[in-house]
């Protein structure tokens, strides 16, 4: 799989660009705030719906804009097929496959596989578990794609269940009865329902990428302790948590009667306190380090190589069920040692495409043989605009963004 064309409108930094790719490796150069991380931000959103630094999609609509327009040709197994998402300002976004519209942007997920190491994965190490969830989802949803109307449907009735229980526990403490308790049983259920589906897939992803967890922190640390996953929840019995447990085809019946069970205990409680305390919004990747958990157990390193090892891990396993994902790397060479940037170099040397970012040529492994572009910005300093050229020779014209064709927006 390999991204053939990229094209931006008013995405950050970049008013217009269209970008010719080809498979193997291309690593985009420039000083911090030129706009390098911008593109491969874009190719993200693509294939997972979100930004591997910001949580809304406001931010990335150019400053003065109300919309913005990524979109993408990729190429899998020899077949073409055309993607573009819009982001709008206060009203839904929208998405197109081939240029024809889709009912909803998740649509296009699965379309483009890509797996992105960035500076910001330290979190998955350190961070509050909220990252780990996220971690797990999107890579579940790569594998399984109906996987995010699931992920939809649960939040929204996670939100409409949460309200409920606020309004149910106020009535209660001041004498009064509503419908509020009956109402909850019907939320239960779709709780549990769809619940059910998202544990089943999360277990069977930490079953399975539990080998090649442990294969690929071994290789980038060999002297280190060894790398373990398992998954943590409250509501579980054990057997469904250890990850060498054969996910069953009964699975979620199974998981679903847990929930309604553990829902219904719970009541009292999340009744008085006004929260949902059961549910997979509550769980976490568990990350090991011998017998100790990597998060605060860790060293610096440590947690380096285990950030690495995650996003190896899953390229690996994605790799080994249908085609090789784009390995995208975001600024990461310059905070690795040697042993770390040679690991992530054997792996990115192997993948069909990879699209790197760095500060300067010298950040990148030679051996990856990488196709330089040159990203640079002008303009005023509140409102500039990122270009790019083909080569790092300085005897090569820049060619500016604006100079770009762009495609006429979709009627």
């Amino acid at each position: 799989m390999y991204v053939r064309a990229l094209s931006l409108r008013d995405f950050r930094s970049w008013e217009a660009a269209e970008l010719e790719l080809s498979p193997g490796r291309t690593v985009f150069l420039g000083s911090n705030g030129n706009g390098k991380t911008n593109l491969i931000e874009a190719v993200g959103y693509l294939s997972t719906l979100g930004s591997h630094r910001v949580s809304a999609d406001a931010p990335m609509i150019r400053i003065g804009a109300s919309k913005a327009r990524i979109g993408a040709t990729v190429v899998n197994t020899g077949r073409e097929l055309r993607v573009d998402v819009e982001l709008n300002q206060g009203v839904a976004n929208r998405a197109q496959i081939n240029r024809s519209p889709v009912r909803r942007p998740r649509e296009i997920l699965g379309i483009l596989q890509t797996v992105l190491f960035a500076p910001e994965d330290l979190s998955l190490v350190r961070g509050d578990p909220g990252e780990r969830r996220r971690f797990l989802d999107e890579l579940a949803t790569a594998r399984l794609p109906r996987l995010a109307g699931v992920r939809a449907d649960y939040d929204k009735v996670l939100r409409q269940r949460s309200a409920l229980l606020k309004t149910a526990g106020r009535n209660a403490r001041s004498g009064s009865r509503g419908a509020e308790l009956s109402t909850l049983d019907v939320w239960d259920g779709h709780l549990a329902a769809h619940g059910a589906v998202l544990l089943a897939q999360r277990l069977l992803l930490v079953h399975e990428l539990y080998p090649h967890l442990a294969q690929a922190y071994s290789g980038i640390a060999p002297e280190s302790r060894p790398a373990t996953i398992g998954y943590r929840s409250a509501n579980l019995p054990p057997e469904f948590l250890d990850p060498f447990r054969t996910p069953q085809p009964g699975d979620e019946q199974e998981l679903e009667s847990i929930l309604l069970r553990e829902l219904g205990a719970a009541r009292s409680k999340e009744l008085e306190r006004g929260v949902c305390l059961v549910g997979p919004h509550r769980d976490d990747l568990e990350l090991m380090l011998g017998s100790a958990p990597a998060k605060g157990f860790s060293s610096h390193g440590e947690s380096w190589s285990y950030a690495l090892a995650l996003r190896l891990g899953a390229f690996e396993l994605l790799r080994s069920v249908g085609t090789d994902p784009v390995l995208v790397l975001d600024d990461v060479f310059a905070e690795l040692d040697r042993r770390r940037r040679s690991a992530l170099a054997a792996v990115a040397a192997g993948a069909e495409q990879v699209l790197i970012t760095a500060a300067v040529a010298e950040d990148v492994p030679a051996e990856l043989e990488a196709v330089p572009m040159r990203v640079e910005t002008t303009g005023a300093a509140d409102h500039r605009a990122s270009r790019i050229a083909v080569a790092v020779d300085a005897e090569l014209p820049v060619v500016t963004a604006a100079e770009f064709p762009v495609e006429a927006d979709a009627e």
